[in-house]
């Protein structure tokens, strides 16, 4: 039985994560500050399989002791998004870069972790030229401190992994996340927009032709089992895409989803013809090299963040515990 070192284990895509690897007999050892709480990890906390240290990864001393014993490493820990790493700049490099980096290096040196799987994002795209869709060899034309943050990471995986029969890094390339996660978030396009929809507001969508790919909480975390359990020559010095083909959707395209749920839903739009985040994405490689499929659509996730709302099960879906820009000064 495999021991995984999942940092960032509390949050949205790690919560979800450790669930899957606990479900698929893997032994989870999960890290997190908890700058957001840990409520999302509570129902796995007394499983026999989960053990759970907090801790911040920018403190070398407790990196060096959390790889101890671990055969692999999913490091979602991070300042996740634009907005988040534009408000505290220096955190983001702090955790996002100079952390990261002492976690792979030490992770390396250790010699007991075979693997390194990094959560990468398809924002390192930018903005795609012309009609074209984008693989895994297109440009990268990162147009954000988060996105420059995850290429500049990427390029330091490729330099320094694999070999010589160490331990092998693989980024995956998030697509825009949604869905049910037990650290639930509602500053993300699709939970955002259809929970505006489901509280009976207005919701105006500046740029409805922009395209982006979306891929449900619990697909971004399955891809990083696939890679897991895939051949070492198969993932060793490469970067995948996680989504769908099928999965790129224009805002006005979400709007049209979520009319179908709620057909009195008030949507307005502004026109808006600059936005740096334009693109369209083939996730063909991740299908054809590992057998990914994802298993739930948009319009499902839709309908998911509308039942658990109008049920109420999220009393104040507003609240500031639901965003990654929450907090101030960490």
């Amino acid at each position: 039985m495999k021991t995984v070192l999942v940092t960032g284990v509390a949050g949205y895509i790690g919560s979800v994560l450790a669930r899957q690897l606990l479900d698929q007999g893997y032994k989870v050892f999960g890290v997190d500050a908890l700058f957001f709480g840990g409520d999302a990890i509570i129902s796995m906390y007394s499983h026999p399989n989960f053990r759970f240290r907090k801790g911040d990864v920018r403190d070398k001393a407790f990196v060096d002791e959390i790889v101890k014993g671990a055969d692999a490493i999913v490091h979602l820990a991070a300042i996740v998004g634009d907005p988040a790493c534009s408000q505290q700049p220096e955190l983001a490099a702090a955790i996002n870069w100079d952390a990261s980096k002492y976690l792979f290096d030490t992770a390396k040196a250790a010699g007991n972790v075979e693997r390194f799987i990094f959560a990468s994002t398809c924002s390192n795209y930018g903005k795609m030229e012309g009609d074209s869709l984008i693989t895994e060899t297109s440009p990268l034309n990162p147009i954000s401190l988060y996105a420059e943050l995850k290429v500049k990471f990427e390029k330091y995986l490729f330099a320094n992994s694999g070999g010589d029969g160490g331990m092998i890094a693989t980024p995956l390339r998030f697509s825009t996340v949604y869905g049910l996660s037990p650290r639930m978030r509602f500053d993300l396009t699709v939970n955002e927009f259809t929970r505006d929809l489901a509280l009976g507001r207005t919701l105006k969508i500046f740029g409805e032709q922009f395209w982006r790919p979306y891929c449900h909480v619990e697909d971004l975390a399955a891809s990083c089992i696939c890679v897991l359990k895939a051949d070492r020559d198969v993932v060793n010095g490469d970067v995948f895409g996680v989504g769908d083909t099928s999965e790129n959707y224009q805002k006005k395209m979400l709007a049209d989803e979520m009319l179908k749920v709620m057909p009195e839903a008030d949507i307005q739009y502004v026109e808006k013809n600059e936005d740096p985040r334009d693109y369209r994405v083939d996730f063909s490689k991740i299908k054809d090299r590992l057998g990914f499929k994802i298993s739930k659509r948009v319009p499902e996730g839709i309908q998911e963040i509308h039942d658990i709302l109008k049920d109420g099960i999220i009393s104040d879906p507003d609240s500031t515990k639901y965003r990654n820009t929450k907090p101030e000064a960490i």
